[in-house]
């Protein structure tokens, strides 16, 4: 078993002197490095359960096999179980903390969220501030859009798999087209997902449904922003709200940005929204980050999707400007204890995560070396610089893509004000040096917009 040994300081909360284990699926080497830099007293060890690349492949009933081993080898006492990763680790975790007698959220609220049609029908019993949606019948010889959503439409699979079959159509040609190629690749998560579903007792409309349904949503539009929380012994609490900047003219992300600009009101309806939803789901003893569409004149705000894994892409952010990644509060709750979050603690008013893209496929023939991303980093303070592809890669091959674009690379910047935060980036693109072969391919990715949700 791989296990990465993280020491803290002094835990005044924990009892006893033992070392305290926290296994965690999915555990990878950054997040490791995250973990290590959470300031507690005590000693902590953090043990891998299974890896990124074997959730990302396998199959959910040989992963919990695998997952049991592990944990039935291991030769001391199990205080948590945890995991930051997206499907099928929250459900994992659910499942392994009840067997296990771990605190954690029920395995019923997680698939309340993981199912985006049983959320779409939870959440309509407590807010109104929805899209229209429905169900497309698959089994029809000519699908038809639902009643009552017309063009422009969202379409995705009711357990979205990444990015992939999730699409945008704006007319018949384009919904006939995304509907054979849903029909083509629906079954690549619906096997583990159905796996999960029969373990708990579903509604009828659920249980029809399946976990290869194909959902439509009517679009939304305005800005994007996220807030995340957790809920602990029943009670909701919003940890942060944070802006997800897109590129002009599309819908990929160029940053999260940390606090959010938007206006009190529209935060203030979002974390009521959260409050209810969270309430009517029965979600607890976890986190959770739920996605809106904002209004920035009006202040109405209208819910895109909730997520029931941690949000372990913004811990960053939470370091820069709260003094502590967000982590902590995974593993309190895990550990079963209030989490007592604690804001603008760090060194910096904003950060942001940037992701930096390019909207073409091509084979990357360079990429920035370590020592070029020290000299950078170390001219431009408060930021860190992550390279996705390796040379030789064809981008198309990586996972890290949206439907629209390839990321090149992360970077996460923090300053006193937005502007400077922006000024940093751009200092850090324009020193970057990517090159890529391809018909018709510029050697350099495109500028990277400041964006406009």
């Amino acid at each position: 078993m791989s296990k990465a040994n993280l020491t803290g300081r002094a835990d005044p909360g924990t009892p006893g002197d033992r070392e305290t284990n926290v296994f965690v699926i999915g555990l990878d080497e950054e997040n490791a490095r995250v973990l290590e830099r959470l300031s507690w007293a005590g000693t902590y060890r953090f043990h891998e359960v299974l890896s990124p690349g074997q959730l990302r492949h396998g199959d959910i009933g040989d992963l919990m096999y695998k997952a049991r081993s592990i944990l039935d080898g291991f030769d001391g006492e199990i205080d948590a179980i945890v995991t930051y990763g997206g499907f099928p680790a929250p459900s994992m975790v659910s499942m392994l903390c009840r067997e296990y007698g771990l605190p954690s959220v029920s395995l019923e609220a997680v698939l309340k969220c993981e199912h985006k049609y049983w959320s779409r029908l939870e959440q309509r019993e407590v807010i109104d501030e929805l899209p229209n949606f429905g169900i497309v019948d698959l089994d029809r010889e000519k699908p038809e859009p639902p009643p009552g959503i017309g063009f422009p439409m969202w379409l995705k699979p009711v357990k979205p798999f990444s990015a992939e079959l999730v699409c945008e159509v704006d007319g018949r040609e384009e919904f006939d087209r995304a509907v054979r190629e849903f029909r083509e690749g629906a079954g690549r998560a619906g096997d583990s997902f159905d796996y999960v579903l029969n373990q708990v007792e579903l509604p009828a409309k659920i249980a029809d449904a399946g976990g290869e349904a194909c959902l439509a949503e009517e679009a939304l539009h305005g800005v994007r922003a996220v807030v995340e929380g957790y809920v602990h012994n029943g009670e909701v609490v919003i940890y942060g709200a944070l802006d997800s900047i897109g590129y002009e003219d599309s819908s990929s992300v160029l940053r999260h940005q940390y606090p959010s600009r938007l206006p009190e009101d529209s935060v203030r309806r979002m974390q009521e929204i959260a409050e209810a939803v969270m309430g009517r789901i029965g979600y607890d003893n976890a986190t959770f980050s739920i996605e809106f569409f904002c209004h920035p004149v009006s202040g109405q705000v209208c819910l895109l999707a909730v997520d029931p894994r941690h949000a372990q892409s913004h811990a960053g952010l939470f370091e820069l400007v709260d003094g502590v990644a967000s982590h902590e509060i995974m593993v309190r709750l895990g550990l079963g204890e209030n989490p007592r979050w604690h804001r603008r603690r760090g060194r910096y008013e904003i950060a942001g995560k940037w992701y930096l893209r390019r909207f073409s496929d091509a084979v990357v023939t360079r990429v920035p070396t370590r020592g070029e991303l020290a000299t950078i980093q170390n001219r431009v303070p408060g930021t860190r610089i992550e390279i996705v592809p390796a040379e030789g890669r064809r981008l198309s091959d990586l996972p890290q893509r949206d439907g629209h674009s390839f990321e090149l690379a992360q970077l996460f910047v923090a300053a006193s004000t937005e502007e400077e935060m922006c000024r940093k980036y751009d200092r850090c693109v324009d020193a970057l040096r990517f090159g890529f072969a391809g018909p018709g391919e510029e050697p350099f990715p495109q500028p990277a917009p400041r964006g406009a949700a």
